[in-house]
């Protein structure tokens, strides 16, 4: 049995070869579009109708499951190269023509993600799934080649490492308790546990042993937002590197997501001609304002040829503060007191208008930021670092993590964590600390950018959000 991609990509005649597939169409009796799954592109097969039983050909509906043996041609029609005559069709799986929602004509989004369990069947579906495949092996493939341990750190813990609180609890424990008069020490794990918002502090551990490591794995943020910018759960790409500064760890950053982006353009030229096209598109429908001035190539161009510009928040907050916008560059959000946190609009304007090109903020004010993070001799500020994409503004933030044991310590005081709760992370400052770094890049961001989706939801198989968790 051949695929279609493979079939369309050698380009040549071929007698008696058999391909299965879904219908997508079934024209005049006579032409059926089939598609397997493996390329963008549907298969043309010629069927001779007067000589096939007229309960099979009852059976051709749009969604069902054929087995075809036939002869690949040279196509005489346009759109294709390449046909199959028809010698023989079997019905694998039927499909009922007047319930299958997956009709061949435009579905909008939101119709498609309440039938997520049939959406991939769809052309725009299809090419963000190979897409988001072929990343994730992209992902592994960097960090391998660069001698990084892939680790799997807890999805279940009783740590929060962004210290927000917004965690999805875990327990056995009766839900007519009421919270006052719970006894963690009766629960499953003899303490209060929650699913992982990030693997994080966990790798750190392992970092402090195998030099550099990774993570690669699901997480949880019982965050009740509604943006078109959150999942209540999604993947997080968490590399930690011992004895890495701040410097080295924007080195890396920058390389890894080069290196992604690459391939994507290398691996995966006609889904990504087709999202390209269909971006395009969509920016037409949209308000001036809110349209991108690069397509969707294009902007993984941009990052993939342009240096990335390094700049302190001190002085991007200088240059916010002391442009000039015009309406169509107006603000939304004021910048007009140093430590306030950035904006999307205020990141994309730098990437987009100012420097026209990706960059990395640095040294952030360590009131905005976690815990861990190192604090600089001013102590007013921390070796934090965001990376700003056109586009979406922060698709990656990372740090130097704080190694000096007091210094850790007065942050957590402050910030009030519990110490008790983190004496194994203290323990790795007691025992042969050494500077090291991370960077946390949420891969769903990643594929939405890739793939030009307006919504988060469209680049995840199964979408978690607040009120939605179905199939």
């Amino acid at each position: 049995m051949k695929k279609i991609d493979d079939l369309l990509g050698n380009n040549k005649p071929k007698k008696n070869i058999v391909v299965c597939g879904w219908v997508k169409t079934f024209r005049g009796n006579r032409f059926i579009a089939i598609n397997d799954g493996s390329c963008i592109a549907n298969l043309q097969c010629v069927i001779d109708y007067e000589n096939t039983e007229s309960s099979i050909l009852k059976k051709i509906n749009t969604g069902a499951a054929v087995k075809i043996i036939g002869d690949l041609i040279s196509s005489k029609g346009s759109g294709q190269n390449l046909e199959i005559i028809v010698n023989k069709i079997s019905i694998i799986g039927e499909s009922d023509s007047e319930s299958y929602p997956i009709q061949p004509k435009r579905h909008s989004l939101e119709f498609l993600r309440e039938k997520a369990h049939l959406r991939i069947r769809t052309t725009t579906f299809n090419a963000i799934m190979r897409i988001r495949s072929v990343l994730s092996f992209a992902v592994h493939e960097f960090f391998q080649e660069k001698n990084f341990y892939y680790i799997n750190t807890p999805i279940i813990t009783g740590s929060d490492a962004e210290g927000a609180g917004e965690m999805f609890k875990v327990t056995t424990l009766s839900s007519d308790v009421s919270e006052k008069n719970i006894d963690y020490k009766k629960d499953f794990f003899g303490k209060q546990t929650h699913l992982t918002v990030s693997g994080q502090l966990e790798a750190e551990s392992y970092a402090m042993g195998l030099g550099n490591v990774y993570t690669f794995s699901p997480t949880f943020r019982a965050e009740n937002s509604n943006t078109t910018r959150h999942l209540a759960e999604f993947w997080m790409i968490e590399p930690e590197m011992a004895f890495y500064d701040l410097n080295d760890n924007m080195n890396l950053a920058e390389e890894f997501i080069k290196s992604v982006l690459s391939r994507i353009l290398s691996k995966c030229a006609k889904d990504l001609k087709f999202l390209n096209d269909r971006y395009d598109s969509e920016q037409k429908n949209k308000p001036m304002r809110e349209r991108s001035e690069m397509g969707l190539i294009e902007k993984i161009n941009f990052v993939v040829n342009n240096s990335f510009k390094r700049v302190t928040y001190t002085d991007s907050f200088n240059i916010l503060k002391n442009c000039k916008p015009n309406k169509k560059n107006k603000f939304k959000y004021k910048i007009d007191e140093w430590g306030v946190d950035l904006q999307s609009e205020h990141e994309r304007f730098l990437v987009e208008k100012h420097f026209k090109c990706p960059v990395i903020i640095y040294d952030y004010p360590a009131k905005i930021k976690a815990f861990y993070m190192r604090m600089n001799d001013d102590q007013k500020t921390v070796r934090a670092m965001d990376v700003l994409f056109p586009g979406i503004g922060e698709i990656a933030g990372g740090s130097q993590r704080e190694e000096r044991l007091d210094v850790l310590e007065k942050r957590m005081e402050e910030m009030k964590i519990d110490k008790n709760e983190l004496w194994w992370y203290l323990d790795l400052r007691r025992y042969g600390s050494v500077p090291h770094s991370g960077f946390g890049l949420g891969f769903e961001r990643l594929v939405q950018f890739t793939t030009g989706m307006g919504n988060i939801r469209d680049v995840i198989p199964f979408p978690r959000t607040p009120q939605n968790a179905s199939f």
